[in-house]
């Protein structure tokens, strides 16, 4: 492990929130209406509604599905159409793209219908370094993403 690194369980970096308070009371969505909806799944963005209490402002902050393991970085106010996902946040130090590219290509697999977060996800173990590295790393990562974007779309 390089100098500064340390090894940490994401539950002793991430703080989660239960999204209760943020569900819509209305599945009524328009494109019309200003407030997108998530789910943590593939579809992210489910529809827009018009509601405007309890959207959820703490910001950026990831989203994740406590079923299917996804997740998601949101940098945007917003209100969720299910308690099915946790809402975290990273603690100071760390930089939430990190976890969020980290959480992106780390997966758990389960035959079983159950929450993941508290009893599997939050114990795993991920290699975090200086907070400096950490920006670095995020900027490397961009980059390659942008250059594999633009190659993509020339193909």
């Amino acid at each position: 492990m390089p100098k500064g690194w340390a090894v940490c369980q994401l539950d002793s970096i991430i703080s989660y929130e239960q999204p209760t308070p943020y569900i819509v009371k209305s599945t009524d969505y328009d494109d019309t209406y200003t407030t997108p909806v998530l789910t943590a799944g593939k579809s992210f963005i489910i529809g827009h509604t018009n509601e405007t209490n309890g959207i959820y402002e703490k910001l950026p902050c990831i989203i994740f599905d406590d079923f299917t393991t996804d997740s998601k970085l949101v940098d945007f106010p917003f209100k969720v159409k299910s308690s099915a996902m946790k809402i975290l946040q990273v603690k100071e130090d760390i930089n939430i793209e990190y976890i969020a590219m980290f959480m992106s290509i780390t997966r758990l697999i389960g035959d079983t219908h159950k929450r993941y977060w508290i009893s599997e996800y939050s114990k795993i173990e991920i290699p975090v370094p200086p907070k400096n590295e950490q920006d670095r790393i995020v900027k490397k990562v961009r980059l390659l993403l942008n250059r594999l974007g633009t190659i993509t779309e020339n193909l």
